[in-house]
């Protein structure tokens, strides 16, 4: 018996929904590892459709599809982030894998894919605003803490994240 197969690759306007899922489904399985109930749900807030800057100039959006359930991830990289002081800096904003497919390096291979185009696009330095479930796997692909963050929400909620940031260098982060 052979394993359904994955793949990544660029996502389009058609995955919006399955990727809000996605970002809803790993918010509510591991949110409540690092945040009371009031901040998972103010957390929520940031899953849907219209939030995911898919085909838009200056970000890469890769999705994780999986033969037999679809879209089962996705991570985004911003190549051009607001407010940078230097152009050679791009940032992560996401990297989720539904509570289903957790756990099987799906995840780190979304990291990878947009390490990569971070790269092709110029990139020698990537930060994040990690949530406090997340840092452990940043730290286990090379990234650093840098401060603390407070992320705004709605309603007034704030979620302490750690800010963190990682080389790129020869083919892989640092």
């Amino acid at each position: 018996m052979t394993s359904p197969r994955l793949s990544l690759r660029e996502a389009t306007s058609a995955d919006a929904a399955s990727i809000a899922d996605v970002h809803e489904a790993s918010i509510c399985a591991f949110g409540s590892d690092g945040y009371d109930d009031e901040q998972v749900r103010a957390w929520l807030s940031n899953a849907h459709p219209e939030r995911y800057p898919l085909e838009e100039d200056g970000f890469r959006v890769v999705v994780a599809d999986h033969e037999a359930d679809g879209v089962v991830g996705f991570g985004l990289l911003d190549c051009e982030p607001a407010g940078r002081d230097d152009p050679s800096t791009g940032e992560i904003g996401a990297v989720y894998v539904h509570p289903n497919h957790a756990r099987r390096g799906i995840g780190r291979a979304m990291l990878e894919a947009l390490e990569s185009a971070a790269r092709d696009a110029g990139l020698e330095t990537l930060v994040l605003t990690a949530s406090r479930n997340a840092v452990g796997f940043y730290e286990r692909q090379g990234y650093e803490g840098v401060e603390t963050v407070a992320l705004e929400m709605q309603d007034d909620v704030a979620l302490a994240c750690l800010r963190m940031r990682t080389q790129l260098e020869d083919g892989q982060s640092r």
